[in-house]
């Protein structure tokens, strides 16, 4: 549950409404939290994120650049490993937001959560599983569908190894390209293979 230890938190969004409501949700059912406001992810430094303990972002403004927002946040997943994610976003951003910002320590919610969703998913988010809102599921799509098991999705690293892998590179010209040593190349080829 929550400790009263490292209580901050960040909320992230273009909306005003949405940052007042959760400021709002939280001061009434999470007192003991601080948080700060943002309008993008680039106003918040490292220390700060790194300090959070709850980070609330709101990705529904953004359907158009909903690829890059998921990809850099992605990268800051390893920044602040101890934090508990919680994303908005619409149905149609889903699959996007699902490949790139499903992982353990991470719930997606609905842009049109319930006041209830909010509180049980901060209240109960820091399981080890990633959670996806029943709001977000579409009618026709089965609980189980979404349930993937984590070790079956593929990091970003791994896809990007093995996409330029089936344009013909080879490991040493990938390793270049990335930047990274053979070893961690063929590793990752190894890795996302096995899955």
């Amino acid at each position: 549950m929550l400790s009263a230890d490292n209580t901050r938190g960040i909320v992230i969004s273009q909306t005003p409404v949405l940052m007042a409501g959760i400021g709002a949700i939280l001061e009434r059912h999470f007192p003991e939290y601080t948080l700060n406001y943002y309008s993008c992810v680039e106003e918040i430094e490292l220390l700060q994120l790194k300090s959070a303990r709850l980070v609330i972002v709101d990705i529904s403004d953004e359907p158009f650049y909903g690829r890059k927002r998921c990809q850099s946040y992605y990268s800051l997943f390893s920044q602040s490993d101890s934090s508990l994610w919680i994303f908005f976003t619409p149905r149609t951003m889903l699959p996007v937001a699902m490949e790139f910002l499903f992982r353990p320590r991470i719930t997606l919610l609905s842009s049109q959560e319930p006041v209830e969703g909010v509180i049980n998913a901060i209240r109960h988010g820091y399981g080890s599983e990633g959670r996806i809102s029943r709001v977000l599921i579409p009618e026709g799509m089965g609980r189980s569908a979404v349930d993937t098991p984590q070790s079956k999705i593929l990091t970003l690293s791994e896809r990007n190894v093995l996409r330029l892998l089936g344009k013909g590179w080879g490991i040493k010209q990938i390793a270049v390209l990335l930047k990274k040593s053979n070893k961690t190349v063929s590793a990752q080829k190894s890795s996302a293979m096995r899955r």
